[in-house]
């Protein structure tokens, strides 16, 4: 790091010193810690013993025979950095490293390495292609084929392969007479991309599935191949475990900043300039400040990206820095249940038209069930506190009408997560940002992120590295449409 870097903000001070310390959410401690961590670099470069110093250093190392200087606690710097370890990020981080492990360097920064509060461990973990849009059954498609074949591609030598407890008994959408058209348009759409779902009427769904209340329903829609679910914690694992074996770098810590270089070319006192993002400040778990200089950054931060994205001033800005990321997160409830009687092992997940679903967990008479709340239900998300009340008001009327069983049932237990929802048209937002040409985003799944993670990982790789979609094409998922405001809905939210 040059003596250039220390200078860049006051050669642009007619801008750059009016925004580098704004906080979007940064402490005042952090930002002193910035300052401070600065002020003691820019010393250091400036120190006019700096080379009597290092070869003092060297000298000292020689004679305890040690030859190589000690490694950073973290790296100083990566061409390619990830911010987020979730199942998202490690995704990219394999896919980057699976495609060329020896050619670069690909850090991934994560500040919750146990994931106590990762939306990807806290996931239900199913896997469908019952989507209402092209591009959404086409990732799930390709997901479906990865975990397949899930111990060919995540194996790491001397380890035990990845068991990730895949249980493909299928999905269950059930329509009332208002949802029928929407839900034979999906069909012909899913079917055409070469997804095993089926439509069945009420007649069908009863001989099926008997202990199904078909009262209501006019068409269900049973996805028979590709589809059910999987332990979220144990392919998280896999894919970290996998990028790191290929030479990935996780580094245990928080962006809290970034340095800022001005490009802009044209000179004036009421002239924009350019901003280029090449630096990002990290605070490690000691609370010890790190500058990380960087090529590309990907912002796969899940529920909190757009936090990340106003450090870089998007949505605190003009012109293209003037539209947020519009991902926050939603808090979703899972509860456990205990029922003696209930569904056996042909019970697939099943979705009833209030949106509530329930799928078996084990063959010990458990499940796991849950609803996402109404806008007027919308619970705090200041914590991971689970609401009891909403499941009785909310998740258990619905289920045991539709599963008669559920009647007599017993809540064993309960955890709450977070989806990254959009709030702009609840589909993910995918691809770079306009303003920099270096920072991409992996984010508002709003829910189903965790089943698309080996084909996001995948479109990210090509994109970065081919410069180009190889695979799957998803252009209609970029920034694009919200600059435009051009929603693109997807039908199937759960």
């Amino acid at each position: 790091m040059n003596k250039f870097y220390f200078n860049v903000l006051q050669r642009s001070r007619s801008f750059i010193e009016r925004i580098s310390y704004r906080t979007y959410g940064i402490s005042a401690e952090d930002l002193e810690k910035i300052k401070k961590f600065k002020e003691e670099k820019e010393k250091i470069s400036n120190d006019p013993n700096r080379s009597a110093k290092i070869l003092k250093d060297e000298f000292s190392r020689y004679k305890k025979g040690v030859f190589r200087p000690p490694e950073p606690k973290v790296p100083k710097y990566s061409e390619y950095v990830v911010i987020g370890g979730g199942i998202m990020g490690s995704s990219i981080a394999y896919a980057m490293k699976n495609r060329a492990p020896d050619s670069f360097e690909v850090m991934v920064i994560e500040r919750d390495p146990k994931y106590t509060r990762s939306s990807s461990a806290l996931s239900v973990g199913g896997i469908r292609q019952q989507f209402s849009l092209e591009e959404n059954v086409k990732l799930s498609l390709y997901s479906a084929d990865f975990l397949r074949n899930v111990k060919q591609h995540l194996s790491v030598l001397d380890d035990d392969p990845p068991d990730i407890q895949f249980q493909p008994q299928g999905y269950l959408f059930l329509a009332t007479e208002a949802g029928v058209d929407q839900m034979i348009k999906s069909h012909k759409i899913q079917r055409e991309l070469g997804a095993k779902i089926e439509l069945l009427k009420p007649v069908h769904l009863k001989q099926k599935f008997p202990w199904l209340n078909v009262d209501g329903i006019e068409l269900g829609s049973y996805g028979f191949e590709n589809e059910g679910w999987f332990d979220p914690w144990a392919l998280l694992s896999a894919f970290k475990k996998k990028a790191c074996s290929l030479g990935a770098t996780y580094v245990n810590g928080e962006v809290i900043g970034f340095e800022f270089e001005n490009h802009s070319q044209v000179r004036g006192e009421e002239a924009l300039p350019l901003l280029q993002a090449n630096y990002l400040y990290l605070k490690d778990e000691l609370g010890d400040i790190h500058c990380v200089e960087f090529g590309y950054l990907v912002i796969a931060a899940g529920p909190f990206s757009a936090e990340i994205a106003r450090l870089l001033h998007i949505g605190e800005g003009s012109g293209l820095l003037k539209v947020p990321i519009p991902v926050e997160p939603r808090k979703r409830y899972v509860y456990v249940i205990s029922c003696e009687d209930g569904p056996g092992i042909d019970m697939p997940l099943v979705i009833d038209p209030s949106g509530a679903y329930a799928r078996r967990e084990g063959l010990g008479g458990k499940y796991i069930c849950g609803r996402s709340p109404a806008p007027h239900e919308e619970p705090d998300v200041s914590n991971l506190e689970v609401d009891y009340n909403f499941f009785d008001n909310s998740v258990w009327p619905p289920l045991c009408h539709r599963i008669p069983a559920f009647n007599s049932i017993k809540v064993s237990s309960a955890w709450a997560g977070y989806y990254d929802y959009n709030t702009f048209d609840q589909n993910v937002i995918f691809g770079p940002h306009p303003y920099y040409n270096n920072v991409f985003f992996a984010t508002g799944f709003s829910g189903h992120g965790i089943q698309m993670a080996p084909a996001i990982g995948r479109s990210m790789m090509e994109l970065l590295i081919d410069k180009c979609y190889v695979t799957i094409d998803l252009q209609r998922f970029h920034l694009n449409r919200i600059f435009h405001d051009t929603p693109l809905h997807e039908q199937n939210i759960v």
